[in-house]
C-alpha cells in the first residue's frame, strides 16, 4: 500500500515523523504498522509536547512507592499499605457521547487503579461545562453525570466528592476529568512489564469489536463544527463485565500467577504490548488469529487500535496460564492465550501466522517525537490584568451579592449532581461530599485517608503560573482542613492546543506552578495526564491544570468537617485578608467582568498556616475548619452554616475595620485563609498557638441563631452588614443547579 499525504493527514503523523517511522524501519510501514504509530506517538500517547516539560515535577519522596511512568502512582499509607491514585481525562469522547464518554473514563481509571493490585475504593469527579442557560449545556451535563454513576455505581465504587465548574469558554469544549484512589498492599503492587522470555501473554476481558478505533488520535485532535461525525471513535463501556474483570485480576493476583499487567486503554492492544515490553527492554510476539472478536471480518488494522472497554493484557508465569485461564473462565470472562515474551526487542504482529507489524518495542512507545514548542506570552495578557477599579463600584447591597453568589451554579451546591452517585457502598466512607475533602476509612487499621481535586482556571487564564500554584495550595489546604497530611498529587493538565504559542506559553508555566507548590508544600507528584487541544474552531478552554490530591489521617476519628458543629463556638479566621479581587467569582457574577491579577499566592504563608491548622487539629482543639476560595469569606461563613447534612445553624461575625474596599473584604480571594470553630475553653490555646506559629489570627464571631449576620465596619465611608436567614440562604444555595437545569 502507497502511504500518501492524505493518509498521513488521517493518521495526524507530520511529513517528518513519517520519516523518521521510515528510518526506524530501514522501510515503508505498512497501514497496520502506520496505524500503531499513530496511535502511540499522538499527543494523548506519546506526550510529544509537554515530556520534556513535567520532567521537571517533583516525583520522589520517602513515601514514594510508585511515581509516574506505570498505570498510577502509590503512596506509603503505613500498615504495609500503600494508597494507589490517578487521574484521567475523557473530554473529547464527553462531548461528542456525554454518557458513554463519561462512563468509559470511570471505567479506564478503576482500570488503571486495579492493575496496579489495589482494590479501588473511591471516585471524584472534575467537571467543566458552559452556561446552563445553554440547552446543549445542559444535555452534555445530564449525560456525564449520568454516565460517571451508572458506571461507578454498577461497580460498586462509591463516588465520594469532586467539583463541577460553569463557564461559557467550555461550551465546546467540556472537561471530564476523574480521578480513582485504590488500597494496596505495599509488597503487592503489580506493573505493566513484559518480563520472562517465553512467558505467555494472555488476553481477557470483553471481545474486542470496533469501537474506540482512533480513540487516542481524536483524543489529540481540535474540534470543529463537524465533531459530531467522530462518534463511532467513543467506545461503549460495560461495568457489569469490568466488576467481573475487577475481581478475576484479584483473584490472579492473591494466587500469584503474574509478572506483568497492563489495562488496554488508548490504542489498545498495541499501547498495552509495547509499553510492557519496552519498560522491561523485552519483545512480545501476538497472534491476532487467537484474539476473542465480536465482529466479523476485522482486519489486523482494527484488532491493534480497537479501544474496546474493559480488557487486560497479562503476562503470565509460564505454566501457569492454564490457572489464568480457568479463574477468568469462572468469572465468565473471556480469554486467550494470544502471544509470548520474546528477547527480541520487538512487536511481532501474526495474523494466521503471516507477519502483519514487526516494530521496535521502544520506538513505539518511548521513541516519538518531543517538541519544545514555542511560547510566548500573548499580547492580550496585559489586557486581561487590567482593571479600573475606579469605575467599579463598590458593593451597596451585600445581601443581594451574597445570594447572587450562592445562587451562582460555580459556588452553589452539588447536591444535584452528587446525589446521583452511590457515596456510601462497601461502608468506607466517613466523610460524605459536601465538606472541603472526603474522607475513607482504611479498613483494617486506625487511619482514614482524605481526598480532594481543585483548579481556578480562571486564575488560571489570568496568570498561568500563580493559578496553577493556587490550584495545588487550595487542593492541599482542602484536604488539611480535614485533618490530614497532604501525601501525594496526581494532576489532570488540560489545555487548548499546543502548537499555538500563547497555549504552549500557558501550559510551561502551569508546569512551573505545580512544581514550586509542590516541592514548597513538600508533597510530590506521582502520576498524572495531559489532555491537550482542548480547542474548537480556534478557541481554546481556559488553562485547567486540574490537581487531585490525597492525603492521611492517623486516626480517623479526628477527622474534620467543614460546617458549624454547636451554638456559643467561637469563629476564628485564620490568615489575613487583602484587596484582592482580580479574578474573583464576585468580579465574574456581579460585574461581568473575567480580568484583574489573581491573588498572590505566598508559598511560605501557607505552609505555615497548613502546619499551624493541621497540629491544632490533631490536638483535638478544632470543632471545624473551612477552606476560604470561591466567594471570599461571606461564601465561606454561609457555606459553615449551610453545608451541614443536620441542623444548620447561624452565626453573628464582626469583622475587624479595615481600609480596604467592603467588597474586597466580604468577598474578595485572599489566599492561605481558613475559618475555623472552637468551643470557648480551646479558644485561647488556639489563639496562641497560632501566634507561636506566625499566622494571623482573629475572633471574628460566635456561632449560633437562625440568621448569618456579618458587620463590616470601614476606616473612612460607610460600613455595610449582611443579615438574612440561614434558611433563606440555604434554598438559594441547595436547589440552584436544579434550577438551572429545569428552567424554574
Amino acid at each position: 500500500m502507497i502511504i500518501t499525504k492524505d493518509l498521513l493527514v488521517q493518521h495526524k503523523l507530520t511529513e517528518e515523523e513519517y520519516k523518521k517511522i521510515v528510518e526506524i524501519l530501514g522501510r515503508e510501514p505498512n497501514l497496520t504498522e502506520l496505524g500503531m504509530f499513530s496511535a502511540m506517538w499522538s499527543e494523548h500517547c506519546s506526550y510529544k509536547s509537554s515530556r520534556i516539560h513535567l520532567k521537571k515535577l517533583p516525583t520522589t519522596g520517602p513515601r514514594v512507592v510508585q511515581g509516574p511512568g506505570e498505570n498510577a502512582g502509590a503512596v506509603d499509607i503505613g500498615d504495609g499499605l500503600c494508597g494507589v491514585f490517578k487521574m484521567e481525562s475523557h473530554n473529547h469522547p464527553s462531548f461528542i457521547e456525554p454518557y458513554q464518554g463519561a462512563a468509559t473514563g470511570v471505567g479506564g481509571i478503576l482500570r488503571d487503579i486495579f492493575t496496579m493490585g489495589a482494590r479501588p475504593v473511591a471516585l471524584l469527579d472534575s467537571l467543566r461545562f458552559g452556561g446552563l442557560e445553554n440547552p446543549k449545556n445542559r444535555h452534555l451535563m445530564k449525560g456525564v453525570v449520568s454516565g460517571i454513576a451508572g458506571y461507578g455505581n454498577c461497580m460498586g465504587v462509591p463516588t465520594v466528592g469532586g467539583e463541577t465548574v460553569f463557564n461559557d469558554i467550555y461550551t465546546l469544549n467540556p472537561l471530564v476529568n476523574v480521578f480513582c484512589l485504590g488500597i494496596a498492599r505495599k509488597d503487592r503492587i503489580f506493573l505493566g512489564k513484559a518480563a520472562g522470555v517465553g512467558n505467555p501473554l494472555i488476553y481477557v476481558g470483553s471481545k474486542t469489536g470496533r469501537d474506540g478505533i482512533h480513540g487516542a488520535t481524536m483524543a489529540s485532535d481540535s474540534f470543529d463544527d463537524q465533531a459530531q461525525q467522530k462518534r463511532p471513535t467513543v467506545q461503549v463501556g460495560d461495568p457489569f463485565t469490568e466488576k467481573l474483570l475487577l475481581e478475576a485480576c484479584m483473584e490472579i493476583m492473591d494466587q500469584d500467577l503474574l509478572v506483568g499487567i497492563q489495562d488496554m486503554g488508548a490504542a489498545g492492544l498495541t499501547s498495552s504490548s509495547c509499553e510492557m515490553a519496552s519498560r522491561e527492554g523485552t519483545g512480545v510476539e501476538i497472534e491476532l488469529a487467537n484474539v476473542p472478536r465480536r465482529e466479523p471480518g476485522m482486519t489486523p488494522y482494527e484488532i491493534m487500535l480497537s479501544e474496546s472497554q474493559e480488557r487486560m493484557l497479562m503476562v503470565a508465569k509460564a505454566g501457569r496460564e492454564d490457572d489464568v485461564v480457568r479463574i477468568c473462565k469462572k468469572w465468565e470472562l473471556d480469554v486467550a492465550v494470544i502471544g509470548k515474551v520474546t528477547d527480541t526487542g520487538r512487536v511481532v504482529v501474526m495474523d494466521n501466522g503471516t507477519v502483519v507489524a514487526d516494530i521496535p518495542a521502544k520506538a513505539l512507545a518511548d521513541e516519538g517525537p518531543r517538541y519544545d514548542r514555542p511560547r510566548a506570552q500573548p499580547p492580550y495578557q496585559d489586557m486581561l490584568q487590567m482593571v479600573n477599579w475606579d469605575a467599579i463600584r463598590d458593593v451597596s447591597d451585600p445581601n443581594k451579592v451574597l445570594l447572587d453568589l450562592l445562587g451562582s451554579p460555580t459556588i452553589a451546591s452539588k447536591r444535584w449532581v452528587y446525589e446521583q452517585y452511590d457515596h456510601m457502598v462497601r461502608t468506607n466512607t466517613q466523610v460524605r461530599p459536601g465538606s472541603d475533602a472526603a474522607v475513607i476509612r482504611v479498613k483494617g487499621t486506625e487511619k482514614a485517608l482524605a481526598v480532594s481535586v481543585d483548579c481556578n482556571s480562571r486564575y488560571c487564564l489570568l496568570n498561568p503560573y500563580e493559578g496553577a500554584k493556587i490550584a495545588v495550595a487550595e487542593c492541599a489546604r482542602n484536604l488539611v482542613c480535614s485533618g490530614a497530611e497532604p501525601i501525594g498529587v496526581t494532576d489532570c493538565l488540560n489545555y487548548g492546543n499546543p502548537e499555538r504559542p500563547d497555549i504552549m506559553w500557558q501550559l510551561v508555566l502551569g508546569i512551573e506552578g505545580i512544581k514550586d507548590a509542590c516541592e514548597a508544600l513538600n508533597v510530590p507528584v506521582v502520576s498524572g495526564n495531559v489532555s491537550l487541544y482542548n480547542e474548537t474552531n480556534g478557541l481554546s478552554i481556559y488553562p485547567t491544570p486540574m490537581i487531585g490530591m490525597v492525603g492521611v489521617i492517623d486516626r480517623a476519628e479526628q477527622a474534620v468537617t467543614q460546617w458549624f458543629k454547636q451554638v456559643d463556638d467561637d469563629i476564628i479566621l485564620l490568615g489575613e485578608t487583602g484587596e484582592d479581587l482580580g479574578g474573583t467569582e464576585y468580579l465574574k457574577v456581579v460585574h461581568a467582568r473575567e480580568q484583574g491579577s489573581p491573588p498572590v499566592l505566598h508559598l511560605d504563608k501557607e505552609r505555615a498556616l497548613q502546619t499551624c491548622l493541621l497540629g491544632l487539629i490533631r490536638e483535638g482543639l478544632i470543632q471545624s475548619a473551612h477552606d476560604c476560595s470561591d466567594g471570599g469569606l461571606a461564601v465561606a461563613l454561609a457555606e459553615c452554616s449551610l453545608s451541614s447534612p443536620g441542623v444548620r445553624l447561624g452565626a453573628v461575625v464582626q469583622l475587624p475595620r479595615s481600609q480596604f474596599r467592603r467588597d474586597a473584604q466580604l468577598f474578595g480571594e485572599s489566599q492561605s485563609r481558613a475559618v475555623l470553630s472552637v468551643t470557648p475553653e480551646h479558644r485561647d490555646a488556639v489563639l496562641s498557638a497560632a501566634e507561636q506559629a506566625g499566622v494571623p489570627a482573629a475572633v471574628i464571631g460566635k456561632v449560633g441563631g437562625e440568621r448569618l449576620t456579618i458587620e463590616l465596619p470601614i476606616e473612612s465611608g460607610a460600613g455595610c452588614r449582611i443579615d438574612l436567614p440561614v434558611e433563606t440562604l440555604y434554598e438559594t444555595w441547595a436547589d440552584a443547579i436544579e434550577r438551572a437545569l429545569t428552567g424554574t
